[in-house]
This record gives structure tokens, sequence and C-alpha cells, in this order.
């Protein structure tokens, strides 16, 4: 679930709260409070920043605040990755990646790809921005010795898994290009057009939860009153409830479930504990006792 703060004088801008709650062994209940400001970038900052409350499900004193766009960032790009295992049917080797959009996100992707053990014959990079593609290139290059080089648009659709981590606000790819067994990570949301959509296989993280806030998805489904191109969600594609139709290309839009990022924050919480890292702030509530 989620709630969307918006701007009319700014449209362009949000903040979004996720709620939620953990239960079983380690219980927690939490909130992550991220803000997408995408004309950041134009100053160098990153587009997303994010706090993370965690609160005692006992209590529900707030116990810990945590810095959560790198959460935010590992979360989204372990899911990712995850994803893209799945629908390349456990090959963890790809002729061709490429990335559209070359910014914190793209990176972490690119990191969590190599760290989950993928190899590419090659690695392209698109992005408006000059300096953001260089820098993307020049890291995997040099951080992973990936053969990497910037490319146009039409070059990086033809790759055999494309990632799309922009800040663009609705599609600006429209025509169905793409071909049987090609892997799409939808990471941005609003990249592809309805027909794009409509002629593959769909994963969601959530269906009901991306089928909002004008997403590729949302839009199709507006476009077409029609869901049945959704094929289902990761965790049925898991547990061999669905299958990917051979024949189609297959996208990947996750929305982004804020549980994941309760659950990545609590286990952060508890290791900076173990650590002794963890920044105490005393007497924060101004009073806890009833009397």
């Amino acid at each position: 679930m989620s709630y969307f703060l918006r701007f009319p004088e700014a449209p362009a801008n949000r903040i979004i709260a996720l709620p939620a709650s953990l239960t079983g062994e380690q219980p927690v209940s939490g909130i992550k409070w991220i803000s997408s400001f995408p004309g950041n970038v134009d100053s160098g900052l990153q587009r997303a920043s994010a706090v993370l409350i965690l609160n005692d499900p006992a209590t529900g004193y707030a116990f810990a605040c945590l810095e959560a766009s790198r959460i935010s960032a590992m979360r989204t790009a372990a899911s990712a990755v995850l994803g893209a295992r799945w629908m390349n049917r456990h090959q963890r080797h790809v002729g061709r990646m490429a990335f559209v959009g070359a910014g914190f996100i793209a990176r972490t992707i690119l990191d969590m790809f190599v760290s989950d053990g993928w190899t590419m014959g090659s690695v392209a990079v698109f992005d408006q921005h000059e300096d953001s593609m260089r820098a993307l290139v020049e890291h995997a290059a040099g951080r992973h010795q990936l053969n990497c080089e910037a490319a146009d648009l039409p070059g990086c659709l033809q790759a055999d898994v494309v990632v799309f981590a922009t800040t663009a606000p609705s599609p600006y790819v429209l025509e169905p290009l793409f071909r049987p067994g090609q892997v799409l990570l939808n990471i941005s949301l609003r990249d592809l057009g309805p027909e794009v959509i409509a002629q593959a296989n769909n994963i969601l993280d959530d269906v009901e939860h991306c089928l909002k806030a004008q997403t590729s998805p949302d839009l199709a489904v507006r476009h077409y009153q029609d869901r049945s191109f959704i094929t289902g969600t990761l965790a049925q594609l898991m547990t061999g409830q669905i299958e990917l139709a051979p024949d189609r290309p297959s996208i990947f839009s996750p929305f982004g479930l804020g549980v994941l990022d309760l659950a990545l924050g609590q286990r952060l919480y508890r290791q900076a504990l173990a650590e002794g890292s963890a920044l105490p702030v005393p007497r924060f509530f101004f009073e806890s006792s009833r009397w």
C-alpha cells in the first residue's frame, strides 16, 4: 500500500509513504517516506531521498530512524535482478545488457547483477545527461572490467536485457519493437506505452499496487479496459503457478513493496546494534510514562 503527496505547482515531484507491518519471529512495523524530485539531477543531486521509521509492534513507539535511499536502492536492485533471473530462465549470462537511464538506481542494479554472478558480453548505456551516461560507462568498465559503451536509445532497445531506470513521467517507447525472449526491467515504471505492455508477458511484484499512479501497466489497463495481458506476480512465477509464453518478450514492473524495505531496514538496525555503530538519541520522546 502506498500514498502519494503531490504538488500542483510541480506535478513531476512527489513524496510517497509506504506503511507496512512484518509479522513472524522478528515482528516490526514502520513506514518509508521517499521523495522523488526529478529536477534534482539537473543540479547534481540524486533524484530520490528517503527515511525509514521502525516502530515497536507491541507499543507503537518508534525505535529507529534510518536513512533509506540506499536501502530503497538495494531493495530495488535485488528485486530487479531476481526478476531478471527468473524471466531469463535462470541463465546468468547475456550477450548484451543495456541501461536506459544512468543514475544511482542504474548503477546499483548493475552492481547487483555483478554481485549475483551475471556475465555480459557487452553493456550499453543511454542517458539524456551525457555526464551521467559517461559516468556509468566508466563505472562499469573501471570497477567491473565490463565491455561497456555509450549508445543511442534504439541500439539499447535491441539488447537481450534492457533495464529502464529513468525519471520519465510518461511513456516514450510506444512501438512494440521487442522480440520473443527479450527481458525488459521496467524499473522506472513509466517508459513503455500500452501497446508494448499488451504484447508482452507482464510480471508485477503486486498487481493492485502497480496498477496506479500512471505506471505503464496502469495506462495499458486504462487504455484497453482489460488486464488479461498481466501474466501474474513474480511470486507466482517463482512458485510455478504461471509460465511465460516463449513467443513474447517479458516485462518486469516492480512498483516496490514497503514490507521489503522494512525487513531490510530491521536487519540493518540489528546489525548496527551488534557492531556498536547505531547512534542513540537520548530523551527523544518528551515523556513516555503516563504519570
